[in-house]
C-alpha cells in the first residue's frame, strides 16, 4: 500500500504503515527501532569481519610466498603473527553470533518464578496426631471440615 510517506521511508531508511481504525484517525505505526539497529549493526559488523578474513588469508598467502623464496626467519614469523590475527577475527566473528543471539533472548527474555515452600514438624509422633486431629497442619486457606483420624 502506498502511502505519502514513502519518499521520506525511502530517505530515511524507515519503514512506517498507516492503521486505520474504523471511527479513529488514521494513526502512524513506526516498527522497532532497537531491533531494526540491532539488525543493522550486525550485518555491518559481519560484513567487515568477513572481509577482514578475506584481506588477511590473501596476505598470509603472500608472505607464505615472500618467506618460501627467501628463506628469512622474520617472514616467517611475520606469517605466523598474520595467521595468529585471522584466528582471532574468526572467533570474533563467532563471538558476534553468541553476543547476538543472547541479545534476542534478552528482549524476549521469559522469567520464571519458583516457590518452594518447605515445612519441617520437629515433635514426637503424639504431639503430630494431636495437631492432626485439632486441624492445624491442614490447610488454613481451605474452607473444608477436618476428618477426625
Amino acid at each position: 500500500m502506498s502511502n505519502k510517506f514513502d519518499a521520506i521511508d525511502d530517505a530515511l531508511n524507515t519503514t512506517c504503515e498507516i492503521v486505520k481504525s474504523e471511527g479513529q484517525p488514521s494513526e502512524l505505526k513506526v516498527p522497532d527501532k532497537k531491533n531494526h539497529d540491532l539488525t543493522k549493526d550486525y550485518e555491518y559488523t559481519r560484513a567487515n569481519l568477513y572481509s577482514l578474513i578475506e584481506k588477511g588469508q590473501e596476505a598470509i598467502n603472500g608472505i607464505m610466498e615472500l618467506a618460501g623464496e627467501g628463506g628469512s626467519p622474520r617472514a616467517y614469523e611475520v606469517a605466523g603473527q598474520l595467521i595468529k590475527s585471522v584466528a582471532d577475527t574468526t572467533d570474533k566473528l563467532v563471538d558476534l553470533q553468541k553476543k547476538v543471539k543472547d541479545m534476542e533472548e534478552d528482549t524476549g527474555s521469559k522469567t520464571t518464578n519458583n516457590v518452594t515452600n518447605n515445612a519441617l514438624f520437629v515433635g514426637s509422633t503424639s504431639e503430630l496426631q494431636k495437631l492432626l486431629k485439632q486441624g492445624f497442619l491442614n490447610n488454613s486457606n481451605s474452607d473444608t471440615k477436618n476428618e477426625e483420624v
